[in-house]
């Protein structure tokens, strides 16, 4: 799938907007230092600048020659004997290359007493020694969050370019869901996956394009994705299973779509394709909610990314102990809806009780997705297994 993606070279569209229009954004210019970071030797503690060589014989009494706070400098050279009171954040006088902390001395009246030897270079950051001036400082592909947005603020970059985020259109299927508005007969859903699927592109990155639901008739179905594939994505939910009304595989390969993969290794949602159509990705994901949002992270999330400008995002999985044994039947990899804890400061894992790939009540009581490897079904309590935290939960 990233192959396909990649093979296609498709640039972004850009736009600019403010600085604080960019969080989550993907960057689609170089940014440069306009300047040394920091653009002084700059001290990182209250106390007094000194000369490291007078030190040496701490204790030692200095001559308190002037102050200095943040925005300031003391524009004299420092003599032998003498010092500077300095707060963090102020410029170091000429000649003064080490602070020592004001916890370490013994101020007086128009002196002090260092108590401890100093180091040059102690509790100093020199000029430049974060970025030098025209530095690089971020790529295009770079996703804003705040240690960007605050990196852009200090240069002085207030109108930024960014990837405009891929257009995703949501296209549900199925004669039984109805809008979520409506009141369903006792055989109907509401189109939950819709909502689910909207909220799951806005936390990748994407612009959502809910379309109206496509019932289990050929020529609907295909008008419905014929307008989907107007936008960089068509995720469709529902249809992709082996029934008698499972149509979307039918539709799409009508109008020519090519398929990369029809079915994956995982469990829930195994029955997820993708492939192109007309010049668009598409990605068919089972109905049943939980098997949506899961093939949704695993599959779609990464085309996002590319299509955004930016690398795909590792899978953030990470390991945990488990709490109680489990056990899987099926030759597949299994994500199962689990609580993570952390009673004594260790990550512990437990699988939640549910019913099935259709159960969301389940997973609104999930912070997490228990992963079971096809290579290992039966994992024992104490086990350290991959967990993948719910997006925006954990």
């Amino acid at each position: 799938m990233i192959e396909a993606i990649a093979a296609a070279k498709l640039a972004p569209r850009c736009a600019y907007v403010e600085l604080g229009q960019a969080l989550g954004c993907v960057l689609a210019e170089e940014v440069h230092a306009d300047r040394d970071y920091p653009p002084f030797d700059r001290s990182t503690r209250d106390g007094f600048a000194v000369r490291a060589a007078d030190t040496a014989r701490a204790p030692v009494t200095l001559d308190v020659v002037a102050e200095v706070k943040a925005g300031g400098m003391y524009t004299g050279a420092l003599r032998a004997g003498q010092c500077v009171q300095i707060m963090t954040g102020a410029g170091m006088p000429a000649s003064a290359d080490a602070v020592v902390m004001i916890e370490h001395t013994k101020p007086a009246t128009g002196s002090v007493l260092i108590e401890r030897a100093a180091e040059a270079g102690q509790n100093v950051v020199p000029r430049g020694s974060e970025a030098k001036a025209e530095q690089l400082l971020l790529k295009p592909g770079a996703r804003m969050g705040y240690p960007e947005l605050a990196l852009l603020g200090q240069v002085g970059h207030v109108r930024v370019k960014i990837a405009k985020p891929p257009r995703v259109a949501i296209l549900s299927t199925g004669d039984e869901v109805v809008e979520v508005w409506q009141q369903p007969n006792g055989l109907q859903i509401r189109n939950s996956n819709t909502i689910s699927l909207a909220a799951q592109v806005e936390l990748a990155g994407g612009e959502p394009v809910p379309l109206p639901n496509a019932p289990d008739h050929i020529h609907e179905l295909r008008k419905r994705v014929e307008r989907g594939l107007q936008e960089d994505i068509l995720v469709l939910s529902g249809g992709v299973s082996m029934g008698k009304y499972d149509l979307v595989e039918v539709v799409l390969r009508e109008m020519g779509a090519t398929f990369a993969f029809d079915a994956v290794a995982i469990r829930p949602g195994k029955p997820a394709v993708f492939g192109t159509c007309n010049g668009r990705f598409f990605f068919g994901l089972p109905g049943n909610p939980v098997s949506t949002m899961v093939t949704f992270e695993l599959f779609v999330v990464p085309a996002i990314d590319m299509l955004s400008g930016a690398q795909p995002r590792p899978l953030p999985s990470f390991k945990a102990k488990l709490a109680a044994a489990v056990k899987q039947k099926a030759a597949l990899t299994h994500f199962l809806p689990a609580m993570m804890e952390w009673p004594g400061g260790e990550p512990v894992v437990k699988e939640l009780p549910w019913q099935g790939s259709g159960d969301i009540v389940a997973l609104t009581r999930a912070n997490c997705f228990l992963i079971v490897p096809e290579s290992k079904l039966e994992l024992a309590a104490g086990d350290w297994v991959d967990v993948l935290p719910r997006r925006g939960v954990l």
